[in-house]
Formats: C-alpha cells, structure tokens, sequence
C-alpha cells in the first residue's frame, strides 16, 4: 500500500502494516485530488497499532493521527463498517487435568484476550493498564474504551477508563461525595452523544435502603452526586444486569414481585422506570442489551411446545412500551444468552458444569444459524451467582490525544 507524505512531497510503502521505507520524489501530479484527503482516506483504514506506531514518522504525522477529528473519522469508520472489530472475552487461559473426580479441572487464573470477530481467533491477551496483577472486571465498552475495576465494587473502588488499542488510561479521582460504606454498588460506562462525553455512573445502596447515584465526566475529569432521586427508586430493590446506550444507563431491578428497567440519562440526570412484561418471572435468567438501536430484553426460563427445544423470548422498548418479537427456539441443553453483539448476533453460551466453563456461540437471531466461535469462556462465581463475560469491542484513538 502506497501513504502519500503531503508535509515531505513523498511516498511510502506499507505492507502488512508495517512501514518500509520506500522513497521517491514525484516529478508529476496528473491528479488534482487533495493529497491530505488521501493520506487520510488511507490511515482511517488502518488498525490503531499500526497508526500508533507511525506517530514515529513526522512531525505532520503526529499532528494529524493525533488531531480530533482524525480520531472522530476513525471512529466512524469502524463503527459504520465493523472494521476492526473484536470480541473481548474472559476465559481460562488452559486447563490441567487433575485425577479428583469431583474437581475435574484446577483452574488457571482469569484471563481477558480480545477474539477476531471473523475468525474467533485470540489476536492479544489484556494485562491491566496499571501493572496490577489483581483480576478486574470489564463494567462497559464503548468506541475503543472500557471501563474496569474491581469484582466485589465499593464506594472506593479504583476505575480506570482504557483504551487497549492505544495502551492509554485515565484513572478517575476519588470522589469526595460519599463517606458512608454501601453495601451494593452497580457501575455502568458508556458514551453520550448528546453532550459529547463518557460517562460513568454508579448506583450505591445500602442495607438500610439509603441510595445514592454519582456521575462521572471524562470530559471534566469530575465526579457529580445526583440529588433528586425518584420516591419509585427509593425502596428495597436487587440490582441484576445493566446495559449503556446513547449516555442512558439500564438497570434491571427487582422490587419484591415486580421486575422493571430503571433508566438514567447521564446527560439530563433524568430517571425513567419501565415495568418488565408479564411474562418475566426470573429476572436472574432475564438479559438486557441492545438490538438494533433499540434497548431489548432476552428471557429464558421455559419449555415450548417443540420437545427438546427451548424458546429464548425477545421484547424490544420502542415508544415507551415492551414490544415482543418472535422467539429464538434453541435445542433445550444448559445454553444461555448473555448479550448481543454489534451486528445483532446472540451471544450464547452452552455451559459446561463438570468443567466450570462455556463454549461461545453466535446466533443469528433471524436467520436462526448457529455458529461455534470455539472460544471457551469462565465462569466467575459471587456464591449462587455465576456470570460469563463476551462483549463486542470496537478498536478507537480514544484517549490519544487529552481527550
């Protein structure tokens, strides 16, 4: 591949990603195309290591790789064409055999990698950003940035936003808001358009009900405590699952027999409930996340009519109100659904009990196709709580430049 030098009036050659140096001066120009338009159509094709590393080029180079609005078109171009794009997932790095029947395997420690979404192979294993060699937990994705901290999270907890691609982090200071210990403490990460910022928000309750929710501003590197809180939230409730669209965080919460979806706009501050159909009665076999840009739930819990097969029930929020799409049938088995990714494929996960692990699978919710990815997922255990991380992860320079 030819990159056009428009600071040195010189070409390059790329191959494979990797610059060779292959250099001449052009006597002629029978095109009239602007030469940066074409040195940046060229870039935003390329993965961010690769754009990382030519930051070593020039002067020009750094200038415009490093430029907002080279990051923004970057950005857009992955997100719009699904290029570069990856499934990060937590599994076991190996297994060992062991000859205790009751403990089939010993587990290795946890490990985070991000899969090729076309191939499913491992392309890079995730070390934390900060050298720690403490496990984490992945709280959100969002345009080539995730947010981790803790498993067991606390008021204290320490966050860090990370950008892998680019090996850059920003750990958010402590807030000075809260000085009671919580006894619950649900942490969301996502961006919001409307204010052209990430936020983070944390929903803190304790045992006695008392309830509090912080924001925190990339942009402003802060942290700000939500004071009109709703009387409807103000209750005894279980946190489950939670997903973060268009700077909006969901909370499926469960308030005695009612299951709803609590909302917030990170941006307005604003809270929103949605009651769960009818038809949900265990919200810990209940899924949230997004279908084609509509928040959606997924919900297995029964048998149908089919024997041997299993109905995976689909309700997307449109205008306020739960609308149900047809269901996926599966064959019956240990399967789960554990979210979705970017191009609206179920993230599935036959489990396997004896191994404490879970084969990922692809779903094609309309089609109906399955496809066995090979990647063997953990599983994490909090008591009779077992959870399966795979999260779709779209590489960005987020964090390249101050912002």
């Amino acid at each position: 591949m030819l990159l056009f030098d428009a600071h040195e009036q010189s070409f390059y050659f790329v191959g494979n990603f990797i610059p060779f140096l292959v250099y001449f001066q052009p006597q002629k120009m029978t095109f009239t195309l602007r030469k940066k338009d074409i040195l940046i159509d060229i870039l935003v094709r390329l993965p961010a290591k690769s754009l990382v590393r030519f930051l070593c080029t020039c002067k020009s180079w750094i200038d415009l790789i490093g430029s907002s609005s080279f990051i923004s078109t970057h950005l857009h171009r992955n997100a719009t064409k699904h290029t570069h794009v990856y499934l990060l997932c937590l599994h076991h790095p190996n297994f060992e055999r062991n000859d205790d029947p009751d403990d089939p395997y010993v587990e290795q420690e946890f490990q985070w990698s991000l899969f090729s979404n076309e191939t499913f192979e491992e392309c890079s294993k995730l070390s934390h950003p900060s050298g720690s060699t403490k496990h984490y937990v992945i709280y959100g994705s969002s345009n080539g940035l995730v947010c981790i901290s803790e498993e067991i999270l606390n008021f204290d907890s320490p966050i860090h936003i990370w950008n892998p691609s680019v090996k850059k982090f920003r750990t958010p200071p402590m807030s000075t808001n809260i000085n009671i210990k919580f006894s619950h403490v649900a942490l969301q990460f996502g961006f919001h358009p409307g204010v052209n910022d990430y936020k983070a928000v944390r929903m803190m309750r304790t045992n006695k009900n008392a309830l509090a929710v912080e924001v925190y501003s990339l942009k402003t590197d802060s942290w700000k405590m939500i004071e009109a809180i709703p009387p409807w939230l103000k209750c005894t409730w279980q946190h489950h699952k939670g997903t973060f669209f268009n700077g909006v965080a969901y909370h499926i919460i469960e308030k005695g027999p009612i299951c709803s979806i609590m909302s917030f706009d990170s941006g307005s501050d604003e809270f929103e409930e949605f009651i769960a159909p009818d038809a949900i009665c265990s919200p810990s076999e209940l899924c949230i996340d997004i279908y084609k840009e509509r928040v959606c739930l997924l919900f297995s819990f029964y048998s149908c009519d089919e024997e041997g097969m299993v109905p995976n029930d689909l309700w997307v929020l449109q205008e306020k109100r739960w609308k149900q799409l047809c269901p996926f049938i599966y064959p019956a088995g240990s399967y789960g659904t554990i979210g979705i990714t970017i191009d609206n494929k179920l993230l599935m996960v036959r489990r396997d009990f004896l191994r404490g692990a879970g084969d990922l699978c692809l779903c094609n919710y309309e089609s109906k196709q399955v496809f066995e990815t090979g990647i063997e997922l953990a599983v994490m255990k909090y008591g009779e709580i077992e959870l399966l991380f795979a999260i779709t992860y779209i590489e960005s320079l987020a964090l390249l430049n101050k912002y």
